[in-house]
């Protein structure tokens, strides 16, 4: 049978309704579980802040963990990797490996700033990252990723309407333990992380992990101007944490970690999107960049956290303390070509003008301190209060360049902006059994938010100082249910509420240029779906329906043929749409997942008009004038960079060889196009990608060994996947294909 998108959305809405199980009719708890052979092992979350068996929460939640992961981070791949790899989920960057923009059900951020706040939140170990440079830490040394998808603003820090993306490294353990892989491959890439634990006492132990990633450079300049080679980088981080437990009843977790990483930035080509087509134009050769500019990016960040947990009678109590602190600096030829009109030789195509700038944050640093409690007795009732606080202080530079003019950076004509931003907030929840089978749950937070901005722009004629000022209040909740069908069967149903404080920015271009300010937006979610064990525990099957509306979506337009963002309102956004995640033990030798996600988004707002691009694209929305400006009506367009369809699937083979395993393991991910910007052009719409990964490897000394054979994107899918539409048809390129060899010892 043809699997075509109707197919599986047929597929997916069946499996809402689950199978019947003639093994058991009788309610069962949330008891563990007993593994046997050729079963699926029971997954843990901490999705609502308690340590649950995944069927048993009610939500749309998926997990990455184990083998999965290791095979999605072989070749050295950044928090990207895990675009695609779960339902609904996307993640790109116009920055590289710095400054991800992640998507949950359509719902993100396209905002460039280096303040943009993003309504998927990314919690790393207990801790809320705000800032987008703070959510590219690398991965290694993870237990588990956890995607939660749909508001989570009762139990989450901040700005979470979307979702969460959670990460939780590796604790410290009593026992004498570790790991470290070696692996090698195209482009001079050399990655080296591994993790030793080790207890210093009966009452002390501590953890240290750490990953180095190096890639040489892979493109070049022809030309003896600028930057000559780029995309090659060195990204090292590393984390420590020592955990202190005196007595049984209280615990101590100290954690440092911090990032040093130095590369390029993302290259923008010039015109290499075919005018009235989104294809690359013909002879495009991606070794090839010829540029007048220079380009180069910095990245250090430091931070550290303390958890303190007391276990008292009935209760136990949690204070969760933070702080983070980075600097960036990003330089790129930003009209990704050579000389201008007005001083050539210019090229490729035609380049209207110069664009170099570089972004940088020199000062930032953000605390956070939550104080939780949570109920421990066995009766019907739990419950969980807590109380949140936050602070970021951060301060944003932009400077010109002009690689054709003498006096570089063009200073005095540079943008700063500061943004000082203050939350706190209370919440609680409650989980109720009303029954062994019918468990009830409820939640409630309430949020203040209050953010001063100062935008300034200081030429040699003058300086302008714009402040704004914000303060603003929320009360979120949601109510969600589980019903236990039988032994094999859960069903739940949850409605939810969510919340993004207003947002700031002001990347002035000349002294007549002013900040903008979008309010804040609620979303109201509805969602119901199904978790089911398979034929005895070796199959599992989770799926989902949705739908949502956000009031006052905040959006990001271009502002035409300048190099600015404008912060805007729409009335309404809504999407509704279908999640399915299978995992399955097909045989003795074989496993598999397949997950399979629906998207339907539309912005709602008759009255909204965008500037197009100022490059010459193929607008397909209606155009109107507005005081003689040419503007395009956005009213039923999705929003961007969110896909309709994703699809992901693994499969592994392993077999036993000699005194070891031999094993294949496979992944691949599909997305459908969407639109680069709030607008509809031909050129800056994504074309569908389909891209997969394999690796292949032999485990010997009972799985102390691994050594693997590894690619990326084996069938070398290369296109555009972003764009700058202000100076000409710019495009920004996934990543090609890569491959090499992997070493690891656990030990």
């Amino acid at each position: 049978m043809k699997l075509t998108h109707r197919t599986l959305m047929a597929l997916a809405i069946a499996a809402a309704f689950p199978f019947a199980s003639a093994q058991d009719t009788q309610a069962t708890g949330a008891s563990a579980e007993t593994t046997q052979p050729g079963q699926l092992e029971t997954v843990i979350v901490t999705a609502q802040r308690r340590a649950e068996n995944i069927k048993d929460v009610p939500m749309s939640i998926a997990t990455v963990k184990g083998e999965k992961l290791d095979v999605l981070t072989s070749g050295g791949q950044d928090i990207r990797f895990l675009s695609g790899r779960s339902p609904s989920v996307s993640i790109e960057s116009d920055y590289g490996r710095t400054f991800p923009r992640f998507y949950i059900r359509g719902l993100g951020n396209t905002d460039f700033d280096l303040n943009a706040s993003q309504p998927v939140g990314l919690v790393m170990d207990d801790i809320v990252q705000e800032n987008p440079m703070l959510k590219g830490f690398p991965v290694f040394d993870v237990d588990q990723v956890e995607v939660l998808r749909g508001p989570q603003g009762t139990l989450f820090g901040r700005n979470s309407p979307a979702g969460v993306i959670k990460f939780d490294s590796a604790k410290p353990v009593f026992k004498q333990e570790g790991y470290l892989a070696a692996g090698f491959g195209k482009d001079r890439v050399r990655n080296v992380d591994g993790a030793y634990n080790l207890p210093v006492s009966d009452t002390v132990a501590i953890r240290f992990a750490g990953s180095s990633q190096h890639r040489g450079d892979r493109v070049h300049n022809e030309r003896a101007t600028g930057t000559r080679d780029f995309e090659g980088y060195k990204d090292n981080a590393a984390r420590l944490q020592v955990l202190v437990k005196p007595s049984a009843n209280f615990s101590a977790l100290f954690n440092v970690h911090g990032r040093d990483m130095d590369g390029t930035a993302t290259l923008f080509r010039a015109n290499i999107l075919k005018a009235g087509t989104n294809e690359l134009v013909d002879g495009f050769d991606y070794d090839r960049y010829p540029t007048d500019g220079i380009n180069e990016q910095h990245l250090k960040n430091k931070g550290g956290n303390v958890r303190l947990r007391w276990d008292l009678p009935g209760v136990t109590l949690h204070s969760i303390t933070g702080y983070e602190k980075l600097e960036f600096y990003s330089r790129a030829d930003v009209d990704g070509g050579y000389g201008a009109v007005y001083a050539p030789p210019y090229g490729p195509g035609f380049i209207p003008f110069i664009v170099e700038t570089a972004d940088l944050i020199p000062d930032h640093k953000q605390i956070s301190q939550e104080f939780r409690a949570e109920s421990t007795g066995s009766g019907p009732l739990q419950w969980i209060a807590g109380l949140f606080y936050f602070k970021e202080d951060i301060t944003i530079d932009s400077v010109a360049f002009d690689t054709l003019s003498p006096g570089n950076p063009q200073v005095p004509n540079y943008a700063t902006q500061t943004q000082n931003a203050k939350s706190w907030a209370v919440f609680g929840s409650v989980n109720y059994a009303v029954s062994e089978r019918l468990k009830l749950r409820g939640g409630l937070r309430y949020t203040s938010d209050k953010k001063d901005f100062v935008a300034q722009r200081i030429e040699t004629t003058g300086r302008s100082y714009l402040p704004l000022s914000d303060d603003s209040s929320n009360v979120s909740w949601d109510a969600s249910g589980t019903y236990v069908l039988n032994r094999d069967t859960n069903v739940f149903a949850r409605v939810a509420t969510g919340y993004r404080a207003p947002s700031m920015q002001g990347r002035l271009f000349d002294l007549g240029s002013k900040p903008s300010m979008a309010g804040a937006e609620k979303v109201l979610s509805v969602e119901a779906g199904v978790k089911q064990d398979l034929f005895d525990r070796r199959a599992r099957m989770s799926a989902t329906v949705f739908h949502y509306r956000v009031k006052d979506k905040q959006l990001t337009a271009g502002s035409g043929s300048v190099n600015m963002n404008q912060l805007l309102n729409a009335d309404k956004a809504t999407g509704q749409g279908v999640e399915l995640d299978l995992q399955a033990n097909l045989s003795q030798n074989f496993s598999a997942t397949f997950g399979t996600s629906y998207n339907d988004t539309e912005i709602k707002d008759s009255s909204l008009f965008v500037l197009p691009c100022g490059s010459g694209c193929t607008v397909t929305n209606p155009v109107s004038f507005v005081g003689g400006t040419r503007v395009a009506l956005i009213d039923g367009n999705p929003l961007p960079r969110a896909p309709k369809w994703q699809h992901n699937f693994t499969l592994k083979y392993a077999a036993p060889v000699a005194n070891g395993e031999v094993y294949a393991f496979t992944d691949w991910s599909y997305r459908s196009s969407y639109n680069f910007f709030l607008y509809e052009a031909v050129e800056y719409k994504a074309k569908d990608l389909l891209e997969g990964g394999l690796r292949v490897g032999y485990k010997w000394g009972d799985g102390k060994y691994d050594l693997a054979l590894y690619g990326r994107n084996i069938t070398d899918e290369v296109q555009s996947v972003g764009a700058i539409d202000f100076n000409n048809l710019t495009g920004i390129l996934n990543e090609p294909r890569t491959y090499g060899v992997q070493f690891k010892v656990n030990f």
